[in-house]
């Protein structure tokens, strides 16, 4: 007796590839998610880093703006010009590191958006795994 035709498997996945298949997605998806990770890790580094140099100068301009003040102070009893000179250069100080400190305030008051994206994507997910 003769065997009779066995069934092609090339033409249907069988249930190892669907598995390799679902695998495969998952290794890619996972993959992505990690990417845009690092990418987040990345910018909120830089904000950070902006934040550190904002405030270095902001405590330096103000600094500066203290020290001519007592010089103005000091100087107020010399002769007429000088006073003058000093006091534009302490409103100068002051007001640079009075601007630098309020971009640094408002860069801290809105705050992190580390994760965000990956989170979005994360419900996104779950949302198709979902019947």
């Amino acid at each position: 007796m003769m065997p009779g035709p066995t069934p092609d498997r090339g033409s249907k996945p069988g249930l190892f590839d669907s598995i390799k298949g679902l695998a495969a997605s998952s290794v890619a998806i996972v993959r992505t998610r990690l990417e845009l990770l690092s990418t987040e890790v990345a910018e909120e580094k830089e904000r950070l880093l902006s934040l550190l140099w904002l405030g270095t100068a902001a405590l330096f301009f103000i600094g500066l703006g203290i020290v001519f003040a007592a010089l103005l102070l000091t100087v107020a009893l010399w002769e007429n010009h000088r006073l003058l000179v000093l006091g534009i250069l302490t409103l100068l100080f002051l007001g640079l590191g009075g601007a630098a400190l309020s971009m640094a305030l408002k860069q801290a008051r809105n705050g992190s958006k580390l994760f965000s994206a990956s989170l979005a994507e994360l419900s996104k997910d779950q949302d198709h795994l979902r019947p």
